[in-house]
């Protein structure tokens, strides 16, 4: 509720006011205190303080019951009593307008980030790796972002650790030594992420958190509420995509200084998931987004049950504070509940330990800054009813709000575009056809050589067959002139010495016939030898 341009928080007994300034508000706050004390009330209050302001706000609802901050409160004898007690004449009930988001796109618009956006060092806490893991997945994005791949995904990612594996040898000259083992242990962590639902959280088209500065027709800031319900069973999850929203705001947001109020109030609901667990190196980082983020206009208010559950670097910056009750049974938590006291300026009125021991439901002890950044004493305040509805929205206006936002259209279909995955799937298949090419031309190679060489043999075989073929047709052709000469000498032969044997015959009578027919045939056959020497 906003009176005199600020923001209403809560009544002490005396009627005084405790108000927390626009311009002080970027310097962030705690709203702390055990279960069933009160916090999401005061959560709703500053929260429609903010956007009553025209400031709009991001709030991770974790058990469900801030969804009722889309539709109007309504009165009963509770509330009635309480806005009596209180004195609020001008109170009144309302509505607010609020867009829902959800990771797994099932109770609100699909809510997704890249692998790339969210970065190795938040990504390597989600998947739990060691520090050597954590090394080489940011070599993985180096090599990605030297080799122009885009990491969008989960898959793109498990391709580019497949890839690297394969290339571990090539580019171990390059940027050291990455083992099989680890490579296997963080495909193994992306695998188990996809079964947490970082298959629906990684993906196009990713979340542009400046739709997120927006105000409705009225002037009144937009209440960006994530549904953690079910988010909240994966708490690394949970943490680093609100540690992702820090870092990108951090990044994307200019310096502007002290403003008349904030740009933009995040609440983060179960902060000490925040820090549970965290390395070192990432508490620096968180320390550093918290310390700086305020000079660009956003104010971070962290809701948890203990104080300490906030690192002391980070506690120290939350100038706005609310606590309500803590229960104290042993000494260590007596001895935390001193240090929460210890965190708020004195007041000589009460004993600030014993008041937060013994505050009821709805009652804390307050202490925010003015508007000369100095923190006001601690105060123990009843804090004021919501004037939006307590209970959670139902199902069906939930589904009508969630469609009815001109973001759905925007961001509820998923896109996959060219990255890492496909274009590495591409370069796998243009190696595989290369090599069945280069497989294929080789076989084709070899069998042309075969058939050369059984056509060489064929033409060797043809060349002697024919050759063969041509001693056989002379041979027999030299016998058929030999025969042919021998069968005309001995015709010849036998002629002539026949009629050479008649005229011998005639001058010798019959025994010189006799005598005639040897010598004629003897000469004859001297004749026919002569003739085939020739």
């Amino acid at each position: 509720m906003v009176q005199d341009g600020k923001i209403l928080v809560g009544k002490t007994k005396d009627m005084t006011q405790a108000v927390l300034h626009p311009k002080m508000a970027n310097r962030h706050g705690l709203i702390a205190g055990a279960t069933g004390s009160g916090k999401t009330v005061s959560l709703k209050v500053l929260a429609e303080g903010f956007s009553s302001l025209g400031v709009p706000v991001f709030l991770s609802d974790v058990k469900g019951d801030i969804s009722g901050m889309a539709q109007t409160g309504t009165d009963n004898e509770n509330v009635r009593s309480r806005i009596d007690a209180m004195d609020l004449p001008d109170f009144s009930f309302s509505s607010f307008p609020v867009t829902f988001w959800d990771v797994y796109g099932k109770t609100g618009i699909p809510l997704r980030t890249t692998i790339s956006e969210m970065g190795p060092m938040l990504l390597a806490r989600i998947l739990g790796l060691s520090d050597v893991q954590s090394d080489i997945l940011t070599v993985i994005f180096k090599i990605a972002d030297d080799e122009n791949l885009l990491l969008i995904d989960t898959k793109d990612l498990k391709s580019m650790i497949a890839y690297v594996s394969e290339k571990s040898k090539e580019y171990e000259a390059s940027y050291g030594k990455m083992s099989g083992q680890s490579l296997a242990a963080i495909t193994r962590s992306v695998v188990a992420l996809e079964a947490e639902g970082g298959q629906q959280f990684f993906g196009e088209p990713a979340l542009s958190v400046t739709d997120w500065f927006t105000t409705d027709a009225s002037g009144r800031g937009m209440m960006h509420i994530l549904d953690a319900s079910s988010l909240i069973h994966s708490p690394k999850l949970y943490a680093t995509f609100l540690l992702w929203m820090l870092s990108e705001l951090f990044e994307l947001l200019p310096e502007v200084g002290d403003l008349d109020k904030p740009k933009m109030i995040f609440f983060f609901d179960e902060a000490h998931l925040l820090f549970s667990d965290a390395p070192k190196v990432l508490l620096e980082k968180i320390e550093q987004v918290v310390k700086l983020v305020r000079s660009k206009g956003v104010g971070i208010y962290f809701c948890t049950q203990n104080p300490a559950d906030i690192p002391g670097g980070i506690l120290s910056q939350l100038g706005n504070k609310i606590e309500h009750a803590l229960h104290a049974y042993s000494p260590a938590e007596q001895k935390g509940v001193k240090t929460a006291a210890q965190a708020y300026p004195v007041n000589p009125a009460f004993d600030t330990y014993e008041a937060i021991m013994s505050l009821g439901t709805g009652e804390a002890v307050v202490s925010f800054l003015g508007e000369d950044g100095v923190p006001s004493q601690a105060e123990k305040v009843m804090i004021l009813p919501p004037q939006s509805s307590m209970a959670a929205l139902d199902a069906a206006a939930r589904d009508a709000n969630v469609k009815g936002s001109l973001l759905y259209t925007k961001y509820a279909t998923a896109v996959d575009p060219e990255s890492a995955y496909e274009f590495l799937q591409r370069r796998g298949m243009e190696k595989v056809e290369a090599e069945a090419e280069a497989k294929q031309a080789a076989a084709d190679a070899k069998a042309a050589e075969k058939e050369r060489i059984a056509a060489e043999k064929a033409a060797e075989k043809e060349k002697l067959a024919a050759e063969r073929a041509a001693q056989k047709e002379a041979e027999k052709q030299a016998r058929v002139k030999k025969q042919a000469v021998k069968s005309v000498g001995n015709t010849v032969a036998g002629t002539v010495g026949r009629e050479i044997g008649k005229q011998v015959g005639k001058n010798m009578g019959s025994f010189g016939k006799q005598l005639g027919g040897n010598v004629g045939a003897s000469i004859g056959r001297g004749l026919l030898s002569t003739l085939l020497k020739m």
